[in-house]
């Protein structure tokens, strides 16, 4: 009975019509995901002045980045859920509002408890643009052209994050950090655009397990608040809501994330080697500006404008990545790009504490084989899912990459602090040789990914299996 659903699962995303602002659409999507991104990296510069302003301890202060980045993370895969069932346009329009209202409100934030309501109301809408971007190119866009627009959302990913530094740092220096509402205000103009060139769907059956989805954000938080806080309490809270979730999603009717994703090998195979971009991404965006500001002398925005270039060439590269995915497949990107990271991360061990112009040319090549790393995991995923899995299945993926990236940066933070004693270029060189140990494992996964691809993929074997 499940193969059977698999099968046609298969076959119906084999045969999902693309609708006809595809190209409008992804091109919105992505302009939407710079902005979400963006907010996410801006608010980092503005801590110093909200723990000025509203005379906080810098513990306090930070959870305007903590608490926005948990509710982030579990919005991530909640909408990703709901899109099984719910339309994405309408879930597209109600978290783009929340984004833009909240960020109006903000302008006005004249509290630390105001802000921080702020912030997570931001999150729970912002949230929905990775995960419902992925899922409507999944579903929607034909095989042959999804490359291309899972490259134009990566790269708008990258293009968000080295954004966020320079325009986070010059808003705040010369115009206030209560401006930083304003850039996000933006996405509201996005919201009558996407409302209509996005496709109409019916509302499906199902609903939304709460007890899940409480369970999946106490585990996430618990882990979250360890990594930064290094509090065991933290954790083994975290651990106990996460052996509940597991009980959990075995006996919902319509479960939070469902089991059949944990039985999949090749999904975690593909999750692991995602995982690992992210976390080399994101510990090495943590630590490149204190390694330029530390190291080499440079300013906030200096730092920036270093780490831009990087960002802005994934950008140009997009539709060059999305070609050579649909012409030439996922294979050749998994087992070779893995291996490009690799070097990055080694020469970063290696050249660091060099000179800034080395920096900015070593983040080029680790910024470039992130886009085509995480577009090509992505379009793999959504060839190598039956339909009735996408949204769970990008979902958790999501979650995986998120909670990996802020697993990064909290154990370069704590590495820093347990090498206090040594030079600091030696202390950034032995954490990129730790990421490095990471990359390698992930080039592991990856091989043995491709080694058990040699069977037929699942999409064509199950449309085979449909026809007469």
């Amino acid at each position: 009975m499940n193969a059977k659903k698999a099968v046609s699962g298969a076959a119906a995303m084999e045969e999902a019509p693309s609708f006809k602002s595809e190209k409008v659409a992804t091109l919105i999507l992505g302009l939407a995901m710079v902005l979400v991104i963006m907010n996410t990296m801006m608010f980092n510069l503005a801590l110093p002045d909200v723990t000025h302003d509203f005379m906080l301890s810098p513990s306090s202060a930070s959870w305007i980045v903590t608490g926005y980045s948990i509710v982030f993370a579990i919005a991530s895969i909640t909408y990703s859920r709901l899109s099984d069932y719910v339309p994405i346009r309408r879930l597209v329009v109600i978290s783009l509002l929340l984004f833009g209202l909240a960020a109006i409100i903000g302008l006005f934030a004249n509290s630390f408890l105001m802000l921080l309501i702020v912030r997570i109301v931001q999150a729970t809408g912002a949230g929905a643009i990775p995960s419902l971007g992925l899922v409507l190119i999944s579903r929607y866009v034909p095989v042959e052209r999804r490359g291309a627009a899972m490259a134009i959302i990566m790269s708008a990913a990258s293009l968000g994050l080295g954004l966020g530094p320079v325009v986070g740092g010059a808003v705040v220096q010369y115009l206030g950090w209560h401006f930083l509402f304003a850039v996000s205000a933006l996405t509201l103009i996005l919201v009558p655009v996407l409302a209509i060139v996005l496709p109409r769907e019916s509302k499906g059956a199902g609903s939304l397990d709460l007890p899940g989805a409480l369970l999946a954000a106490v585990s996430t938080t618990g882990l979250l608040l360890f990594l930064t806080n290094h509090q065991w309490y933290m954790l083994a809270g975290g651990a106990l809501a996460l052996v509940l979730f597991a009980a959990r999603i075995r006996t919902a009717r319509y479960p939070f994330v469902l089991p059949a994703l944990f039985a999949n090998r090749k999904y975690l195979l593909l999750s692991a080697v995602g995982v690992a971009a992210y976390l080399s991404s994101f510990a090495t965006l943590f630590l490149l500006p204190q390694i330029l500001v530390h190291l080499h002398g440079l300013s906030a925005i200096e730092s920036g404008l270093v780490i831009f270039p990087g960002s802005l060439l994934a950008l140009l590269m997009s539709r060059k990545v999305g070609g050579i995915i649909d012409r030439s497949g996922n294979s050749a990107i998994i087992r070779y790009i893995p291996v490009l990271i690799l070097v990055s991360v080694a020469l970063f061990a290696l050249l660091s504490g060099t000179s800034y112009v080395s920096i900015l040319l070593i983040y080029m090549l680790l910024s470039l084989g992130f886009t085509f790393m995480t577009s090509s995991i992505s379009n793999e995923m959504s060839r190598l899912l039956p339909v009735s899995q996408i949204g769970s299945g990008m979902g958790l993926f999501q979650l995986l990459q998120f909670v990996s990236g802020a697993f990064g940066v909290a154990l370069s933070a704590s590495a820093i602090d347990w090498q206090k004693s040594l030079p600091l270029h030696e202390a950034y060189s032995n954490i990129y040789w730790g990421l490095a140990v990471v990359v390698l494992l992930s080039i592991g996964c990856a091989s043995l990914y491709l080694r058990g691809r040699s069977a037929k993929p699942v999409l064509a074997s199950a449309v085979q299996a449909e026809r007469p």
